[in-house]
Order: C-alpha cells, then structure tokens, then sequence
C-alpha cells in the first residue's frame, strides 16, 4: 500500500453489508472498503490500515449514526476476545447474512443452477452452545491502552483466549458466554489456585512454564471433560493441580493430563493420563451413543449438530437397500446416524484414532452394517477400493473447511452415485467443488444450518442428483 493511502481517514463511509469472514462492506471512490466491528447502517470514519487497487481495509474510529439493526452485546469481553465477531448485531440479521453468504458463494464460485436457498435453520441456543472450549494458559496478559498508559503494575498471568492475530497474547477471561456447565467456573477456580500457589504460566516465545492449556468438553447427558495440559513434567505440581480440580470438581466426570514440551499445543501424537474418572465422555442422539475421548472430533454445537445430520439423512432420502459412502466420516456420527436407514454404510476418514472410534461407536450401539477404513481420501478412494466394495447409491461427504480435493471429486464423477449429500463448514469451498460436479450433476435442495452463533460461520447441506 502507498504511503498516501496507509492512515487516510475516510468521513462519513456508510456500511452498506456484511461480506465475508464478518467484515463489512462500504463505498468509497470507486472502490470497496471492508471494515470490521460494524454493522449494515453505521455511518462512520474509517482509518485505512491495508489497500490494493481495488479495494481498501480500515477500522472504523468514530460513529456517526448507529445502525437500527445493533444490539448492546451481553459480553464484557466482546471487541477484544475473537470468539464472537457479531454480538453488536440482532440474531434475526445475523441468519439474513448468513444464508446470504451461501447464496453469494453459489452466484460467485459454483455458477451452476441453484433451486432456492431455504430459510437457514438457526440455533435455538444463542448462548452458553458449545460442547467445547479451549483456554491458553500465559505470562502475556494482554493490557487494554488504558491499563498501559497508567503505569500501573499488573500481574501478567492469564488464561483465557489468543487475541486475534497475536499468538503470544491472551486475554483474560472471566465469564464466556459460548459454554455452559461448569466451564466458567472450572477455569476461574483454577486460575485462582493457580495464582494462589505461584504455579508458573507458559510462556510461549520462551516455551517454559507448568501450566500450558485447559480443555473444558461437555454433553448434553450431563457428562464432564476436562484436560490439563502441563508444560513441564513436575509431577508434584501436577498431582497438586489434579487432586485441586477432582476435589473442588466433583462432577467432573472424566479427568485427564497430558505432558507436553513440543513447540505447539497439539497433543494427538502424545499420552494422555487419567487422573480420574474414566477416559471419555458419551453423547447421545436418537438413542445412539457416541463416545467421545479426548482426541475425538465431535461438532461443538450438540444440539444444532442433531439438526444438521437430520438434515442430512432427509436429503439421502434412504429407504433401507442403499450402500452409502460416507466421506471424511470422523469419528463414524453421521455413518451410525444412518445406518439403520441404509444396507451398508462405508467411512472413510484421515485419522486412524477416529476410525477407531467409529468402530467403537458402532460396537457399543449394536449396528453391524458399517465398515471403516483409515487413509488419506484421494490415495484410499480408488479404483481397486471401488472394485473391492460396492458402488455407492449415495455419498455423503462432510470435508474439512479446505473441501474435498481434486483427485477425490473427479472420483465422485467417475462412481456416478444417483445421490450425493454435501455436508460443509465453509460455502466458498463447497461452491468451488460444486462448480466441478456440476459436470455430472444437478443441485437439488440447498439448506445452510448456523452451528455458531454470534459467528460468521454457517454450514451448509446440498443434495445433490445425477444428471439424466
């Protein structure tokens, strides 16, 4: 960016829409301006901070009018904590947009014909939904410009969330809205006890420090997760921080600790612990039980996620003779979610641990007609897998937000299943993959679910028929 356009301030920028990733849009000069921390109707000045030829960013620094369709957000922490991006905005608006979002990556990326785009089914849990949290131990505290301009002393130990775009920085958390139970209470205790017996907090640019990272998982049968991870190995500090928790904690119903000194916070390829309790925790849905350890994926909205694989298994439209496929399976939900509909149900997943577990899963509910296979999708989806098993009547894939890769869509065109279910986290991805099948294929039904409130973020379902 030219050092005539870094700092210049734009008066009176109305904010038009939201755009991707939660930004919103506005008009200046010809060019788009995308600010954050707005909403559809502000009027306000703009300091630029980022511009190319075609368009520009910036950060609004004073209001003029504000938009009829803000709300005051419920979170002492919401501008700083990166966890919720749209608490300013009515939750009514927040689903416009976001089922907007689905139909402007359709219009853009995939460029094929698109039925109508149905109402987005929302959360009835606007708060206190998720299943999941992780806090960050650190001696970074971040300090508000205030807190920095008074000189005064401030204890510099935290644990709480990463400030966006700053891994060495956490901001302290008191009370977070996103999850309910004990979570809150588990975290400030042991901050407190923390503190209290001058355990050191990790250091991330150094990576020394005892107390590394706090994972809170909860389920709707009342069950109770919490991992402790520890930056050094001192076992007497560690066995005064897990007897602290399993006393203060008694309805913690699985408590585990894993020692880890590698240079990040991912634990998959380390042991874990079980200080008490037993080593997982169990979901249940429709009867099934899936259980849930502590490497295990399982989408962090409980509720919502019933409503997405419902959503799912109605655009499979199985009547009990169908072998279905099912893509990038996880820990095997949505497989056992549709076994009992299906002949046989086939998974296939990256991660040997989770096909472990959707053998578990299957085990433990009784269901004998799923098979799962461990490999990398466009390497195990070949022609030798194909000629092994039978073909698929419908595919349900659910990839990762990068979506499916080349190689394993041109294996869908080439397997030509009368049905496809496309389950996705990240409509721009999708609509790129669509755009490939679209060889083959003809969109249906489209319908996106909001699993993350207060979030940019929307998953999205499409059915997808082979074209006559």
């Amino acid at each position: 960016m030219s050092r005539k356009m870094k700092n210049k301030v734009i008066t009176n920028l109305l904010i038009e829409r939201i755009a991707s990733e939660g930004k919103c849009v506005g008009h200046h000069e010809g060019k788009v301006v995308f600010v954050s921390n707005v909403a559809p109707g502000d009027v306000v000045d703009v300091r630029i901070t980022k511009g190319k030829s075609s368009f520009m960013e910036g950060e609004a620094i004073r209001f003029h009018e504000f938009s009829k369709d803000r709300i005051e957000p419920f979170c002492s922490h919401f501008g700083t904590c990166g966890g919720c991006k749209w608490q300013h905005i009515n939750y009514d608006l927040q689903k416009t947009y976001k089922r907007q979002q689905v139909l402007d990556q359709f219009q853009r990326i995939a460029k094929v014909p698109i039925p109508e785009v149905a109402p987005i089914l929302g959360s009835e849990k606007t708060q206190y939904y998720r299943n999941k949290l992780d806090f960050t131990f650190s001696n970074k505290k971040w300090l508000t410009l205030d807190q920095i301009r008074s000189e005064e002393e401030f204890d510099r130990n935290a644990l709480g969330f990463h400030i966006p775009k700053m891994f060495d920085k956490i901001i302290d958390i008191e009370h977070c809205y996103l999850q309910g139970g004990i979570s809150n209470e588990v975290r400030n205790s042991l901050r407190e006890f923390a503190l209290e017996n001058k355990l050191s907090f990790y250091d991330i640019r150094e990576q020394v420090g005892l107390l590394r990272n706090l994972i809170i998982r909860t389920t709707s049968t009342n069950q109770t997760m919490v991992i402790v991870q520890f930056g050094e190995n001192d076992q007497e500090s560690i066995k005064l921080v897990m007897e602290f928790l399993r006393r203060q904690f008694p309805s913690i119903t699985s408590l585990l600790y894993v020692i880890n000194t590698k240079g990040n916070e991912t634990f998959h390829d380390l042991e874990l612990v079980t200080f008490s309790g037993l080593p997982y925790i169990e979901e249940e849905m429709e009867g099934l039980k899936f259980r849930i350890g502590p490497k295990s994926f399982y989408q962090t909205n409980s509720e919502q996620a019933y409503e997405l694989y419902k959503v799912a298994r109605d655009f499979a439209q199985l009547k009990g003779d169908e072998v279905v496929y099912d893509l990038y399976t996880g820990t095997g939900t949505i497989a056992n979610f549709v076994a009992k509909q299906a002949k046989q149900v086939i998974g296939v997943e990256y991660v040997e641990a989770a096909i472990e577990d959707a053998k578990l899963n299957s085990q433990i509910n009784g269901i004998e007609n799923t098979l799962f296979y461990a490999g990398d999708m466009k390497d195990i989806l070949n022609e030798e897998f194909i000629s092994t098993h039978a073909k698929p009547d419908v595919i349900i894939t659910d990839p990762p937000r990068a979506g499916m890769d080349e190689k394993v869509v041109q294996m869908l065109l080439r397997l030509e299943a009368p049905t496809i279910v496309y389950v996705s986290c990240n409509p721009a991805t999708q609509a790129r993959d669509l755009a490939l099948l679209g060889e083959k294929y003809q969109v249906e039904k489209v319908q996106p679910v909001d699993m993350f409130p207060q979030t940019y973020h929307v998953e999205n379902v499409v059915r997808l028929t082979l074209k006559s």
